[in-house]
C-alpha cells in the first residue's frame, strides 16, 4: 500500500518506494515551501497530483547528470556562439513555469504543473530556492528552465522550447554556471533520451542521497542568481 500522508507526517523511507510505480514512494502532505526542501533534501520530489493531492518519489535508478560531463556538441557551441538567443537568469520565472506547463509533451495527456504546483515554486523563487533560465530571440520568451538549487546541488524540474535548440541553449549555459559555481551535481529525475544525449545517465539512489547530501551542506543559496551566466555567486 501507498501511504497517505497528513500535513505533519514524515516521509517513508526512500526505500519503500514501489519501483513497479516509477518510485512512487507516498500520497498527500502539502506543498508548503519547508515540506518540498525537506523532500529535495531526502531524494523526494513532487510530480503531479491524484483528487488534489500531490505524488511523492524516489525511482531507483535516478537519473543524473555530472556538469562536467555535459555533452556540448558542435552544431549547439556554435548555436550558443552564435548570438541568435539572448539567455538570462531569474528575469522571468513566472514566464518560464508557465510556458512549461502549457507545452505539449509526448506521451503525457496535459501536465503534472498544477495550479497548485505552480504556486508552489514560485513560492520557492520568491524565497530565494528556485531559479530559471531564460532563453530569448528579438525580446520573445522561447525557451527556458527552471529547478531549485540547495548549497551545490541543483534540481531540474522542467524545460520548454518553442524554437529550435531554445532549451539546450538555455541548459547549456546553466551548466557553464553550475561549474563556474562548483555544484556537483544536476537531479534529472528519470530516465529520457534528449537528457541521455547531453550526458545525463542513471546511479543507484543510494550513491545519488550519498552525493546530495555532501553537496547540499556546501554553500548557500543566493536569492536571486545573476544574469550573467559566467558570473559565479559570491
Amino acid at each position: 500500500m501507498i501511504p497517505y500522508l497528513g500535513p505533519l507526517d514524515p516521509f517513508p523511507p526512500v526505500a519503500s518506494a514501489r519501483e513497479d510505480m516509477g518510485g512512487l514512494l507516498a500520497i498527500g502532505g502539502n506543498l508548503a515551501p519547508d515540506r518540498i526542501l525537506t523532500a529535495y533534501r531526502d531524494g523526494i520530489f513532487p510530480w503531479g497530483t491524484v483528487d488534489g493531492l500531490p505524488l511523492w518519489y524516489s525511482p531507483d535508478p535516478r537519473m543524473v547528470l555530472f556538469p562536467e560531463e555535459f555533452r556540448l556538441t558542435r552544431s549547439l557551441a556554435k548555436t550558443v556562439r552564435s548570438g541568435k538567443f539572448t539567455v538570462r537568469f531569474d528575469s522571468d520565472f513566472r514566464g518560464v513555469i508557465a510556458r512549461c506547463a502549457a507545452t505539449p509533451r509526448p506521451g503525457q495527456n496535459g501536465t503534472w504543473i498544477t495550479n497548485a504546483m505552480h504556486d508552489a515554486y514560485v513560492r520557492l523563487h520568491e524565497l530565494g530556492w528556485a531559479h530559471s533560465v531564460e532563453t530569448y530571440a528579438a525580446g520573445e520568451l522561447v525557451g527556458g528552465l527552471y529547478g531549485l538549487a540547495i548549497g551545490r546541488m541543483f534540481y531540474g524540474e522542467s524545460m520548454f522550447a518553442h524554437r529550435t535548440d531554445a532549451s539546450k541553449v538555455a541548459f547549456a549555459h546553466l551548466v557553464r554556471y553550475l561549474v563556474a559555481n562548483q555544484f556537483g551535481m544536476i537531479d534529472c529525475q528519470m530516465y529520457t533520451d534528449h537528457l541521455a544525449s547531453l550526458g545525463g545517465r542513471e546511479i543507484p539512489r543510494a550513491d545519488f542521497i550519498e552525493r546530495l547530501t555532501t553537496l547540499i551542506a556546501s554553500g548557500s543559496p543566493r536569492s536571486t542568481w545573476t544574469t550573467d551566466p559566467l558570473a559565479p555567486l559570491r
